[in-house]
Parts: C-alpha cells; structure tokens; sequence
C-alpha cells in the first residue's frame, strides 16, 4: 500500500510540473503587453514591464533579445535569465482594405 501511495505521489508531482512546462509558452517582446510580460518574464514587475512597453512605443520594434537590455532597469543578467522565455517575432502588419 505505501508502495502505491509514492508511485501515485511520483505521478501526481510529473504532472504538475509537465503542466505547468506547457503553459509557459514564450513571450514575444514585440506583442505582449505589460501584464504578460510581468507574469512571463523573471525578474521582470509590473513598472519594468511597462518600461518595455514604452520603450517599444517609442523606439518601434525589438529586433533581437539583447536590444531588451537598452530598456531603463532591463540589464543583461535579466536578459540572459529569460533568453529561453523571450520570442521576438515581428508584430503583425494591419490588412490594407
């Protein structure tokens, strides 16, 4: 019985945290606004999020994973802990009419 109780216990666990491998996706830093990016990325709040936002707004486009760093309180120790989080993919383009 105690035999069964810790192989249930085992799967339960590899569950949980293959769930939860799944869920957390990459964030594309050209898309997602402040809340996604504060839940998605380490180290990375609410007023740093919205740092990137603006700084996205006023500077257009990342166009690669290191550009993040030049965003006031972003520095390279940040990116290098979320490199396999972040996806920079081009924002999608408007439909002409």
């Amino acid at each position: 019985m105690n035999k069964l109780i810790l192989v249930l216990r085992t799967m339960l666990l590899s569950l949980a945290f293959s769930a939860s491998a799944f869920a957390a996706g990459k964030v594309n830093i050209n898309t997602a606004d402040a809340a996604a990016l504060s839940e998605g990325l380490n180290g990375v709040g609410p007023a740093k999020a919205a740092a990137i936002v603006e700084y996205r707004k006023a500077n257009g486009p990342f166009k690669s994973v290191d550009q993040l760093a030049s965003v006031k309180g972003i520095g390279l120790a940040t990116v290098e802990k979320n490199r396999d989080a972040i996806e920079v993919a081009a924002p999608a383009k408007p439909k002409a009419d």
